[in-house]
């Protein structure tokens, strides 16, 4: 799978599963109608659903993904929510995408 695609299925599912989880916060945390919660918990099962579509294993899939959350979720708190991030956390934000980035694309040997 071409690092592009991989990464936007990453990015897709990130929302999701951000914008799932924070229509639950707002309803059981702020107060926001029932429906906000039923409405997050469809988008959460459809980033289930979109995480699939990566091409590697479940487990380093799942792993790399972590990065791309971390990465996902500050942008999400900057821009929706106001936090404004550190430098630490934007030095933790690059380590952790690193790690992505060779958790997913690194060249292994071929085991026979």
């Amino acid at each position: 799978m071409s690092i592009f695609k991989s990464l936007s299925i990453f990015v897709l599912a990130g929302l999701f599963e951000i914008g799932g989880g924070y229509l639950i916060w707002l309803w059981l945390k702020e107060d926001k109608p029932y429906w906000y919660g039923i409405i997050g918990t469809f988008i959460l099962a459809l980033y289930g659903i979109i995480a699939t579509w990566q091409t590697a294993e479940f487990g380093r899939v799942y792993a790399a993904y972590g990065g791309v959350f971390i990465i996902m979720a500050l942008i999400w708190a900057w821009k929706i929510d106001g936090f404004k991030p550190d430098r630490y956390d934007i030095i933790g934000a690059l380590i952790a995408l690193t790690g992505v980035c060779i958790i997913l694309f690194f060249p292994r040997p071929e085991i026979k």
